[in-house]
């Protein structure tokens, strides 16, 4: 029973100390995804289609749409950043896997537009 214990405290010390440090690598990168997204040699690529992306998007943003995505791969090699989205991240995921596949490791997700739409007036607001 007393090896029990000791397990379960152990165990439950462990997944604190995981959760806390976790917490601190979302903040880190919360942080780093604000200076990205802001930085001036950023692109950012709204991989939703025409259609959603007429409805409203991010400041100072080009659509690719997803499926389109792969013949662009030559043109984006060259930017410095470059930061996908969509509505709710998926699409974004896969953007991101895609570009790396291809050779780009400058990519980042800002996963929705509304998100790197919010990081954008954040940074006005200041």
């Amino acid at each position: 029973m007393k090896n029990k214990m000791m397990m379960l405290m152990l165990v439950g010390f462990g997944l604190t100390s995981c959760h806390s440090v976790s917490n601190a690598n979302v903040s880190q990168q919360q942080v780093d995804m604000r200076s990205v997204v802001n930085s001036p040699e950023v692109t950012l690529i709204d991989v939703r289609v025409p259609e959603q992306y007429a409805e409203g998007s991010a400041d100072n943003t080009v659509n690719i749409p997803l499926k389109d995505l792969e013949s662009q791969v030559e043109n984006l090699k060259s930017k410095d950043k470059i930061v996908v989205f969509c509505n709710t991240g998926k699409q974004a995921a896969s953007a991101k896997e895609l570009l790396n596949k291809r050779g780009i490791k400058n990519v980042y997700s800002g996963t929705s537009w509304k998100n790197v739409k919010a990081i954008q007036e954040e940074s006005k607001s200041k």
